[in-house]
Parts: C-alpha cells; sequence; structure tokens
C-alpha cells in the first residue's frame, strides 16, 4: 500500500523534462509576418516544449554561448540573443527586433532619416541593420552541431496614393491616403510623410503631411478641408464645385528593379462637388426682348434688329464659370440662331447679358436661353428660360 501511495505522489514531477531532447530537436521558428520592410519591427517565436526546463519558473534560451540564438542580415548579427517563456511551463519563447536600414534620404530632403545599428541580447532590446533587398535569419543551436533555422524576407515597396472618395461635397473633409510600409520609419511610434494637394482653381496648392494611423501601420491619412472663398493655406486648399482635386506623393523607397536613387511620382485624383443642385446655383430671369437702346418692345418686324435680353445671379459664396445659349426656333423646330456668351460670376453678383437677333421672316418662334458650367461641360446651372414670339 505505501509503494502505491509513493507513485501516485512522484508521478506528477516525473512527466516534466529537466534537460532539452537532443534526439528530437523539435523547435520550430515562426514569425509574426511573411515579408518585412526596411524599419519593422520582427516578433519572433520558437516553440521548445524540451526547453521548459523549470515548470515553475519562466525559463530562457539563446542566450549562452553553448546553445545560442542568432539572428543576422548579410551583413549585421546579433548573437547570442535572449527569448523568453511566454507563460510558466508554456515551451513557447517569444522576443522581437527592430530592423534599423540603412542611411538613406527616405522623404527626399536632403537629410538620412534613419540610424542604422546593430545592438542588443534580447527579448526585446535588439536593432538590426539591413540592405534593401535582403533578409533576416533567426537560427538556434539545439544542441552540439544541430542548428535550426528560419528566414524571412526584407523588401522595400511601391507605394499607393488615394482619395478616400471618388467626389467630395465642398463643405466635406478631404481624406487622402497612402499606404508605404516603407515610411513606417519608427515602428513605435506615429510616422509622418509630405504630400501635394492642389486643385483645378489653385494649381500651386499646398504642401501638407499625412499621419499614419497607428504605430506600425504604414497607412497614413491626410485631412483637407476646402474653402471657396479664402486661400489656400495649411491643410486648406481652395477649390469649386466641378474642380478636380488631386494629391501627388513621392516615394523614394523603390524595390528593384529600381536602383536606391530612383523615386517614383504617385497620384490621385477626385471631384468636388456642391451639395447645392447644380440647377440652383445661378438664377436665370425671364427673357426679355428690347430694341436697340435698351427698351422693351412687344412686336418684332422681320428684318429688324432685336436684343434678347438675359439677367443671372450668382446666389454662392465661390465664383462661378458659366457659358449663357442664346437658342432661336421657329415653327417648324429648326434653329434659326444659335449664339453664347462666357463669363465668371462673383459671389453675389448679378448680370445681364444680352445677344442681337434679326429675323428675317415673320412667323412664330420660340427662345431658349440655357446656362452651363461650360460647352465642354453642359451640367445646367439653372433651369431653361423660354420665350414665344410672333414677328410681323
Amino acid at each position: 500500500m505505501l509503494d502505491f501511495l509513493f507513485l501516485i505522489f512522484i508521478l506528477p514531477f516525473a512527466s516534466a523534462q529537466e534537460i532539452p531532447d537532443y534526439d528530437k530537436p523539435y523547435a520550430p521558428i515562426f514569425f509574426d509576418r511573411p515579408i518585412y520592410s526596411w524599419t519593422d519591427k520582427i516578433k519572433i517565436k520558437v516553440i521548445a516544449p524540451s526547453w521548459n526546463t523549470d515548470k515553475d519558473l519562466i525559463d530562457s534560451i539563446g542566450d549562452d554561448t553553448d546553445n545560442p540564438i542568432k539572428i543576422s542580415t548579410r551583413s549585421h548579427s546579433l548573437e547570442p540573443y535572449r527569448l523568453t517563456e511566454t507563460n510558466v511551463a508554456s515551451g513557447i519563447f517569444t522576443g522581437e527586433i527592430i530592423l534599423t536600414g540603412f542611411l538613406h534620404d527616405a522623404d527626399g530632403d536632403g537629410s538620412f532619416d534613419t540610424n542604422p545599428r546593430t545592438i542588443g541580447s534580447g527579448p526585446t532590446s535588439g536593432f538590426l541593420e539591413v540592405e534593401r533587398d535582403s533578409g533576416v535569419t533567426v537560427s538556434f543551436e539545439f544542441a552540439d552541431g544541430v542548428i535550426l533555422s528560419e528566414s524571412v524576407p526584407v523588401s522595400w515597396n511601391i507605394g499607393a496614393i488615394e482619395f478616400t472618395n471618388d467626389v467630395f461635397l465642398s463643405k466635406e473633409s478631404v481624406l487622402v491616403r497612402v499606404i508605404d510600409p516603407d515610411m513606417n520609419l519608427n515602428p513605435e511610434a506615429i510616422d509622418q510623410i509630405p504630400i501635394e494637394v492642389f486643385s483645378d482653381s489653385d494649381v500651386g496648392g499646398i504642401t501638407t503631411n499625412a499621419i499614419e494611423t497607428s504605430e506600425s501601420s504604414g497607412s497614413f491619412v491626410a485631412t483637407i478641408s476646402l474653402t471657396q472663398n479664402s486661400a489656400s493655406s495649411g491643410n486648406r486648399l481652395y477649390a469649386i464645385p466641378s474642380d478636380i482635386i488631386s494629391a501627388k506623393y513621392h516615394d523614394y523607397t523603390l524595390p528593384k528593379p529600381y536602383s536606391i536613387s530612383d523615386n517614383l511620382q504617385l497620384q490621385a485624383s477626385s471631384q468636388v462637388e456642391s451639395s447645392v443642385p447644380s440647377t440652383q446655383r445661378l438664377q436665370n430671369s425671364a427673357i426679355n426682348i428690347s430694341d436697340s437702346f435698351g427698351k422693351s418692345i412687344s412686336s418684332l418686324s422681320s428684318n429688324h434688329q432685336v436684343q434678347i435680353v438675359g439677367s443671372i445671379s450668382n446666389t454662392q459664396e465661390y465664383d462661378q464659370k458659366f457659358v449663357y445659349l442664346f437658342q432661336v426656333k421657329n415653327s417648324e423646330n429648326y434653329v434659326e440662331s444659335l449664339s453664347w456668351i462666357k463669363g465668371q460670376l462673383s459671389p453675389g453678383q448679378n448680370l445681364d447679358v444680352s445677344q442681337s437677333w434679326i429675323p428675317k421672316n415673320s412667323g412664330d418662334y420660340s427662345i431658349e436661353t440655357f446656362v452651363w458650367t461650360s460647352l465642354n461641360d453642359p451640367t445646367a446651372l439653372s433651369n431653361p428660360m423660354t420665350r414665344s414670339i410672333s414677328v410681323e
């Protein structure tokens, strides 16, 4: 009976290994990503249950010269590097390093943006220099002459720039997004990158910073406000409805076959529209007929010149370009006359527009006026006006 009790008490303790099983070198190495950029943080995990040598303590591996962990690139290495157990008796060991790239001007301002260095002993204190197109290898000497290793590539990327919407209303905030993992220069801080934003109405535009969305996202967003009655400044861009707005980003961290000194201009576009319906942006008044002295007339005679007069006003808070069209049709719906006037109205401005016409024949006619954005863009800025007249 005593022997039986003795076995009950000792068997649970006998299940824990006190030394690694060198005959079965199981210690797979994992990374948190399949590929990294030159200044990323790399998280490393090694599953090594046989190195859980003390079931009551947090164990470590890799920090001695007999069974070291080495983290290396082609030209630089950290050795030995310590990884620590995630929990008591887990048998899972983790650590991390930060890649520090090489000396390079990443934003084209003439100054280096990196601080390359190789230093640290783990588990989270490591910094490692790395080249543009390279790789990082983690090796673990599990036993004498038994080395387990795993590698992961490091590469630059071609960035991308986009507006979050295809169309923005003039009173909305405009969001521009840049995705470039290479500009996550400090994976433990929020980075910024410069972008240029301009419009049809202000081709000079502004230069502003896009802010990283989180410490290591590599995704950057700039928020731009639109103005229709003041100059561009800071994060404010002068743009009126119907303008195309554009954003530019210069990528100075390009993968092969580009050279390290190459750069690429990336551009995206969107459009500004007014929250006011297009046909309510200008007010178009009724058509008037006058003689050459500007006096209104009610009867017309053939072969006598008259003036077709319209009036438009701008009720918006911004300048509005327009083209005003006059069209005269006879009773058979044939266009006898077609003409137009181009112009621009300031906020609150009223304008009389007129066009001469000489009716050649007597009969009934229809006069129509249209107000469009331009001849190339026949967006109606007001409802058309029509007037019927008789010529004697």
